[in-house]
């Protein structure tokens, strides 16, 4: 089922109109999960970060021993030619993916260079400003490195994420705070997190459980060229108790300022405000 609307999908050399099939049965990302994806944004007739979320599927790709078959140049005139089809004030989301197509040894390996490749375009509004979110404590950990594939956007992360998020709409929030396997703070079940205390921006420091988004790396370097001091360091949970304001970041959304952890309340704050006008600041100068 498909998120957004007016759906056009590049596949196997041309664009469709539509929600086309690109998978089969017998494909290996159908029924052993070797799929990836990356995610960006058309909006205001710019697509921040394009390039570097390209790359990161061809990354990710190979992180899964599939062979990535667009290069990143490829990929970005892929999709700058696709959004001209959109009208001026529609907001897109990208979608690039790879997918093996064929299993080398005992089926389970994916064969070298037989890969699958879309990219898959969605009319996705962007939230209003102060559109807010709520989190809440998850049982479900984000794995490492040793049994998952946390150095890729790969689409077998996916259904612990929506653990998590099932978990917390159970209790009544719209999100998940999740640990790490050592119990500290790493991001929510879907973007990475922001705290401020103090007037100082702190973000956990990526340790291998979770992807570092392009999106968060962004915002440390605008918030940091505006002067503002931001900590990449350990956080608990105690941590985000006591925060004076807390946001996430990811590319769907950009800025998602959080009003609630369990029984705390925060306001959406000043900090929040910035590293959102920042952003969009910097995709428009670009």
């Amino acid at each position: 089922m498909a998120t957004g609307t007016n759906i056009r999908t590049y596949f196997e050399g041309r664009w469709h109109d539509g929600d086309v099939p690109i998978m089969r049965a017998a494909d290996h990302g159908s029924w052993l999960g070797s799929t990836v994806f990356d995610g960006a944004r058309w909006v205001d007739g710019v697509a921040p970060d394009l390039a570097a979320h390209c790359a990161r599927v061809n990354a990710s790709a190979e992180a899964l021993m599939i062979t990535p078959t667009v290069t990143t140049e490829e990929m970005v005139e892929i999709a700058l030619e696709g959004v001209k089809s959109y009208p001026p004030e529609a907001a897109v989301y990208i979608r690039p993916m790879y997918w093996a197509l064929d299993g080398g040894h005992l089926a389970i390996v994916p064969r070298e260079n037989a890969t699958g490749f879309a990219l898959c375009l969605e009319e996705i509004p962007m939230a209003p400003p102060d559109t807010a979110t709520t989190l809440t404590r998850t049982r479900f950990r984000r794995p490492v490195l040793e049994d998952n594939l946390t150095n890729a956007k790969a689409g077998c992360l996916y259904p612990n994420n929506a653990r998590m998020l099932a978990e917390a709409r159970a209790k009544g929030f719209g999100n998940a705070l999740v640990a790490d396997a050592m119990g500290n703070v790493a991001e929510s079940a879907t973007s990475n997190l922001f705290i401020v205390r103090d007037g100082v921006v702190l973000t956990p420091i990526p340790n291998g459980t979770f992807l570092a988004g392009i999106t968060r790396a962004r915002h440390i370097a605008n918030l940091r060229a505006d002067g503002v001091e931001v900590r990449e360091t350990v956080l608990s949970f105690e941590d985000v108790a006591e925060a004076d304001e807390v946001f996430l970041s990811g590319n769907m959304m950009k800025v998602t300022p959080v009003t609630a952890f369990d029984d705390r309340q925060y306001q959406i704050g000043p900090l929040t405000r910035r590293a959102r006008a920042l952003y969009w600041d910097w995709a428009h100068a670009t």
